[in-house]
């Protein structure tokens, strides 16, 4: 990765109602030449729920699209057809890039900022309104891509072609896919929750996940994220 990533694509977005409801949502990003890249995000693109969307801690989203042919492959129309460079809400589209190629903490040049990978997307019911799916998050998640969130470590300009360069690896054993398959697949494995939960560059709802799997030996309760208000019943 010495000669970067190229962007080639740079997307925010306006609030707009998601699906004919009353929910709003920002995920509808249209391209950019460029923006100025804040430790809140880029500057004009909103998010329609700022409790779990945007943020420090999830000021950039970056989504694979080598993943949309699998998925034009796997969904339904009309859902298929929506996926194209954009579909997920990212902020940076790319090729030849994945989870299993970024790792927790990695820092990357970009543009005139500087940004440090924190960790990987949580896919939210939201998801099911926008592909008109009613298990579309729960089928990203168990898919392990997910994309992935940026911190800002030095504001600046970024501009559609600049390339994400990589600067630090602090954590070479750490790509995004094991941390998703922490999450998702092999749950409950004490040791190394407890090393994801001494992980600095982690962000902090992440390790106090692993904190609390640990500590109660149980996993946490996905049904409201993925589902919302028509999670099914616990009963």
């Amino acid at each position: 990765m010495t000669s970067g990533i190229v962007i080639r694509q740079l997307r925010i977005g306006s609030l707009t109602n998601l699906a004919n409801t009353d929910t709003l949502t920002g995920i509808h990003k249209q391209e950019t030449e460029s923006a100025h890249l804040g430790f809140n995000g880029l500057s004009n693109d909103q998010q329609g729920d700022r409790n779990h969307h945007g943020g420090p801690e999830k000021a950039l989203h970056h989504f694979a699209s080598d993943h949309y042919a699998r998925l034009r492959r796997e969904l339904p129309e009309p859902a298929a057809g929506h996926c194209q460079p954009g579909a997920f809400g990212e902020n940076l589209v790319t090729s030849g890039f994945s989870e299993t190629d970024v790792c927790v903490g990695d820092i990357f040049v970009l543009g005139e900022a500087i940004v440090q990978v924190s960790q990987p997307r949580q896919p939210c019911w939201r998801l099911n309104l926008r592909f008109g799916i009613p298990d579309m998050s729960q089928r990203l998640q168990k898919s392990l891509r997910t994309g992935w969130y940026y911190r800002v470590l030095q504001p600046g300009d970024v501009s559609q072609g600049d390339t994400l360069t990589l600067d630090q690896r602090p954590n070479p054993d750490w790509p995004l896919s094991r941390i998703l398959t922490m999450l998702y697949e092999t749950t409950l494995e004490n040791a190394v929750l407890a090393d994801m939960a001494e992980l600095k560059q982690l962000s902090p709802n992440l390790r106090n996940i692993a904190k609390q799997r640990l500590a109660t030996q149980k996993v946490e309760n996905w049904q409201g994220r993925l589902f919302g208000s028509s999670a099914p019943s616990a009963n």
